[in-house]
């Protein structure tokens, strides 16, 4: 999936000469924490998010140091925290270094840009223009707007054999000692693993075929230490 099918586009937007109150007002009235700054002919120059204010004045949260910790500190990095615990005006509290990602970038680059520069949010920038804004949220909702594929009109031979290749591909059973049988749409599974998040996986390969109503266990484990066979848990058929 790409970026553009799951932003949200034409996103809530702050002028760089607005106030960090009113700033702070779009954001509680639209539910968002975090807003793209733009200057006055719409460039994006900046991002302000609720991180922003967690250091002010007015609330007395600004940082206190002690005469060690500011005698370490540089007097421009003191001054700089200053001017984002006072500044007024959202210019002077945003990030100024913006990571965007294009429309065109698969979820994969959008994630993983996240994950690199430890943000919650990315602006979609197209041609040099603000076209959307890709958070986290928007990864939840596309998540559940994918619909499971329907199930194809298939005897249970083919449906085992789609169970069998997934698990062939995986390293962790690529042992061949989980074993699937498919009888009426329940995938039965068994053998014997020596983990047992080796058994959740397996369940998790099955339970995403097409086709599969319900996950049968009579997996065993065997402790790899001192060779002790375990039996599966007791239980029902875990449905789809």
């Amino acid at each position: 999936m790409l970026v553009e099918n799951a932003m949200t586009p034409s996103p809530m937007t702050v002028n760089a000469s607005a106030t960090v109150l009113e700033a702070a007002d779009i954001m509680l009235a639209n539910r968002i924490s975090g807003l793209p700054v733009v200057d006055d002919k719409g460039v994006l120059v900046g991002m302000i998010t609720e991180g922003d204010f967690l250091r002010r004045h007015e609330l007395a949260t600004d940082r206190k140091r002690s005469w060690l910790q500011g005698w370490l500190a540089s007097p421009g990095k003191i001054a700089d925290e200053y001017v984002r615990s006072h500044g007024r005006r959202v210019a002077e509290v945003m990030n100024e270094h913006v990571v965007v990602v294009a429309p065109t970038a698969s979820l994969s680059d959008a994630v993983q840009l996240m994950e690199r520069n430890d943000v919650k949010r990315l602006p979609v920038i197209s041609d040099g223009k603000l076209v959307g804004i890709i958070a986290r949220s928007d990864l939840l909702r596309a998540l559940t707007r994918m619909q499971r594929p329907s199930a194809p009109s298939t005897v249970d031979a083919q449906i085992q054999l789609a169970v069998e290749a997934e698990l062939a591909k995986q390293i962790w059973s690529k042992n061949g000692f989980i074993r699937c049988r498919v009888r009426n749409g329940v995938a039965e599974l068994a053998g014997t693993i020596f983990d047992e998040r080796e058994r959740l996986a397996a369940k998790v390969a099955a339970e995403n075929v097409p086709g599969v109503t319900a996950i049968s266990d009579h997996l065993t484990w065997i402790d790899p230490y001192y060779g002790v066979a375990l039996p599966p848990p007791a239980g029902e058929e875990d449905r789809v």
